[in-house]
């Protein structure tokens, strides 16, 4: 046992705002203690619940459950929160020991017996018990839970599973370390200036500066982004260089080494098979996706089966046409993976006469959000923002900011985010720190973290149009939590279907580019002089154009990760067939097409083989099925206005996930989930 600190911060409450995190007073380690203590008084406080003598009751048993928990949940957020955003060797170690352990606690709470038994008399008798439409379906999710955590099981193939848990966890950690650890080790030192040629000046003074930060002054380092794609491709006039950083991308995780996650790749996706059979399903995919809004693993086959092929015939008519131009210019090469996004980049100028970086002047980071972003709220929904500095933040970029609703009533605290880390996870993503609850009466503080390149000191922050997309679509799932007004924990905020959560959030991009938001924010960050309209119209003009790469390189890590999850254990090769299954995968669903590889290879796939979204990356492209319809019902109904924002935050964003999801689809926007607007959208007709 680790001895317990009397000054640790995380064993009470914080007295800041909201139980705002002290982060200037928590250090690493505080957490092991914590979370033993945490472990243990959630322990007590179920088992007690468990062994009561007296008759269960929803009160007793359900509500008594939600209270319970809460110092293991505040020290979980902090945790994840810190080792996501700003992580260190000793916060790994903590992670590494920790895995195992909070699986196992979460197995013995929902493996006790009698805590079961109370749970399952109550489900059977909820006719009876006349509990609001919340209460019932927090009894339902709880019965529900617990069965899909093998409380029917046996009590021997329950210590299998304990184990297959307890496995998974240190593999997932692990996976997710390796990523980390080989991304920061896996970036290209080039020797010369003259080999940057294309790389803007602020750009070629990062990667002098990421150089030397390495122990390679004179030389120039380009650092990997999470994705397979790289920014740099698109402007590199080194055709050299750029192979390089392609192909330093593709071999993440797969070249050997401390890093190398092909053995931790195959271990992850045998357990999961093994898992979903002893709990009764056929492979892993069918257990995800049994509680997920898609239907089913033949109903989600059948959606990729419809996109992959209009998708990838599109990819091949845009290779085409860059070759062509290949031709043009007496290049003297056959097109490559690596050549792609330069030249779509070509054939957008020739094409619609602009190029990509022409709107970076116009995309300053903190204009994108206050004006941006914050101001289509406000438009929507009537909230408001005030940015604040007495509240202690992780790293000095961190903003703070109160948000407000319409009447001036305190809504939530909003923490952002938005510089790229070497110790920083890669992607973007949200979270929520304290989550909005009715029966515990707190609030929600929520954050975004996006992972935008840091320029030299007295440089401006300037946005490609990617990544103000992001912005928007990030602040969507933080409005998801700040909306949040539920009375369970259970259903705070983004607690929905995994194939669910995207939803919100990808509705929340529209206004990116709306006239009156785009307008107000997009303006040259010298001049102030607005976004001029013939180059937007240009931007609108051209909202197709690359469709077919970017539709097929995610739709090829998603077949990807259904390919590794709908076999059994006996399917799954060991660590040294793992790229021939890759191959093989992309043959058989037909996206085997070497100019576009997959977002995501297998060794650097986070979203599946961390945890959070195995079998469950298709989940952006079903949500784009729902948030095209919705964007449709919008347009259809006057736009930004405040009746469409104050319908969707009634509607949906504030029922998290306290009724059924679709459900809440369809009251808002009237109809069935159909993919018609979604191939119209990509131009995949």
């Amino acid at each position: 046992m680790v001895a317990v600190e009397s000054e640790n911060p995380l064993l009470s409450e914080s007295s800041l705002p909201w139980q705002f995190p002290p982060f200037d007073l928590i250090k690493d380690r505080h957490f092991m203690p914590a979370f033993e203590q945490g472990m243990a008084a959630a322990q007590r406080e179920v088992s007690a619940i468990a062994a009561s003598t007296e008759a269960a009751t929803f009160e007793n048993t359900l509500v008594a459950l939600e209270r319970s928990g809460r110092l293991l949940g505040r020290v979980e957020r902090v945790f994840s929160g810190l080792t996501g955003t700003l992580t260190n060797p000793e916060l790994q170690t903590i992670q590494r020991t920790l895995a195992p352990l909070l699986a196992a606690h979460a197995d013995a709470i929902r493996l006790i017996p009698t805590l079961f038994a109370k749970i399952e008399f109550l489900f059977k008798a909820r006719a009876t018990l006349a509990l609001d439409a919340e209460s019932d379906r927090l009894l339902g999710r709880y019965y529900q839970d617990f069965v899909r955590a093998g409380a029917k099981l046996p009590q021997a193939e329950q210590a299998k599973l304990r184990a297959l848990n307890g496995e998974l966890a240190t593999l997932q950690t692990q996976f997710s370390q390796n990523v980390l650890k080989e991304r920061d080790g896996a970036g290209v030192f080039v020797a010369s200036r003259e080999e940057l040629a294309g790389l803007n000046s602020v750009e070629i003074e990062a990667a002098a500066a990421a150089a030397k930060g390495a122990g390679h002054d004179g030389q120039f380092l380009l650092r990997l982004q999470n994705t397979t794609g790289q920014p740099a491709l698109a402007t590199l006039k080194n055709r050299g260089v750029r192979e390089r950083l392609l192909t330093a991308s593709l071999a993440r995780g797969s070249s050997g080494g401390a890093f190398d996650n092909r053995a931790v790749v195959s271990a992850i996706a045998m357990k999961r098979a093994e898992r979903a059979a002893l709990l009764g399903y056929p492979h892993h995919a069918a257990y995800q996706l049994e509680e997920q809004t898609v239907g089913n693993v033949d109903a989600l086959n059948k959606l990729l089966a419809q996109l992959a092929p209009p998708a990838v015939a599109n990819a091949r008519r845009e290779a085409a046409d860059m070759q062509a131009l290949v031709e043009t210019e007496k290049g003297g090469f056959t097109l490559g993976a690596a050549d792609w996004e330069m030249y779509s980049e070509k054939v957008r100028r020739d094409r619609y006469a602009f190029a990509g970086e022409q709107l970076r002047p116009y995309f300053e980071v903190s204009r994108v959000f206050i004006d941006g972003v914050f101001y289509a709220a406000t438009r929507l929904y009537g909230i408001t923002f005030k940015e604040r500095h007495d509240l202690p933040v992780y790293e000095p970029s961190v903003r703070t900011f109160d948000v407000f609703n319409e009447d001036g009533s305190p809504l939530a605290i909003f923490l952002l985010d938005y510089y790229a880390r070497p110790n920083k996870n890669g992607g973007a993503w949200a979270s929520a720190y304290v989550s909005q609850s009715g029966l515990l009466g707190t609030r929600p503080v929520i954050a975004n973290h996006l992972n935008i390149s840091k320029p030299p000191a007295g440089q401006p922050t300037l946005l490609s149009f990617d990544e103000v997309v992001t912005a928007f679509h990030e602040f969507g799932h933080a409005l998801h939590g700040m909306f949040s007004d539920v009375k369970y924990p259970r259903f705070a905020g983004t607690a929905v279907p995994r194939d669910f959560v995207e939803y919100p959030s990808q509705v929340n991009e529209m206004w990116m580019a709306w006239p009156e938001i785009l307008q107000n924010y997009a303006k040259h960050y010298q001049s102030g002089e607005a976004l001029p309209v013939a180059l937007l119209a240009k931007v609108v003009a051209s909202a197709q154009f690359n469709q077919g790469f970017k539709t097929t390189e995610y739709l090829a890590a998603t077949l990807l990760d259904q390919a590794w999850h709908q076999v059994p254990a006996s399917a799954v090769p060991g660590p040294e067939g793992v790229l021939a299954f890759e191959s093989a995968a992309l043959k058989a669903f037909g996206v085997d097409f070497a100019l576009v590889p997959p977002r995501y290879r297998s060794t650097y796939f986070s979203h599946t083989f961390s945890g959070g979204y195995s079998a469950g990356y298709y989940s952006y492209i079903w949500s784009e099925v729902l948030d095209a319809v919705t964007v449709d019902w919008i347009k259809e109904h006057g736009g930004l206005t405040r009746a469409n924002g104050d319908r969707f935050r009634a509607m949906l964003l504030s029922r998290g996930g306290s009724e059924d999801a679709l459900g809440l689809f369809r009251k808002f926007s009237g109809g069935e989930p159909m993919i018609g607007p979604l191939l119209k959208r990509r131009g995949l007709e």
